[in-house]
């Protein structure tokens, strides 16, 4: 019988038996991190603008089945896993938002809060599309890949700066300084 083990540790050991193949450890995995991601999922959400129509569970539901069809990954352990669903939710989120843009044929898009994406301080209130925000993502990806996560990880996943640390195995100063460049980079392309 194993020791209690810690939450992080726990998750950490299903995913290691998950990547060995063993069915059941999904099973014992999923209640833990499936909480984890609904939480990440409401925070992430409750950031967005009134009237989004993408609810938490809906979010949730498909990030957990684009996780679950991960079999050939190597987890490494519980940040890896909230990285990759830090992914999963950004493509989501764009995905949900371009549909809605095709479905109004150019009307109006996702728009996040400028402030709420703690991308600057803007005294107007403007508000960023989600799809100006993903493009000006994957532009800042080709200059600095690290930057690029660490935005992801912190706006899409909604981990703080010890957390994606930890995802990245950087420091949390070196995660607070590209965090502080990369909200200023990303300014400047949103707004010109």
């Amino acid at each position: 019988m194993r020791q209690k083990l810690d939450k992080q540790s726990e998750i950490t050991l299903w995913l290691h038996e998950w990547s060995l193949g063993k069915e059941d450890a999904l099973d014992s995995l999923m209640p833990i991190v499936y909480a984890e991601l609904h939480r990440q999922a409401e925070n992430y959400l409750r950031r967005e603008r009134v009237g989004h129509t993408l609810q938490a569970t809906a979010l949730i539901n498909e990030a957990y089945l684009k996780l679950i069809d991960q079999r050939e990954v190597n987890w490494q352990n519980r940040a890896h896993f909230f990285a990759i669903a830090a992914q999963a939710m950004r493509r989501i989120l764009v995905d949900h938002a371009r549909s809605r843009h095709r479905d109004k044929r150019g009307g109006d898009v996702e728009n996040v809060p400028l402030e709420a994406a703690e991308l600057a301080i803007s005294p107007s209130g403007t508000s960023v599309d989600l799809i100006a925000l993903d493009e000006a993502l994957t532009r800042l990806a080709l200059l600095d890949e690290r930057q690029s996560r660490i935005v992801e990880l912190r706006f899409f996943s909604g981990m703080n700066v010890e957390e994606t640390a930890h995802a990245l195995s950087i420091s949390p100063a070196t995660v607070k300084n590209d965090w502080r460049t990369a909200k200023a980079w990303l300014f400047q392309e949103l707004n010109g």
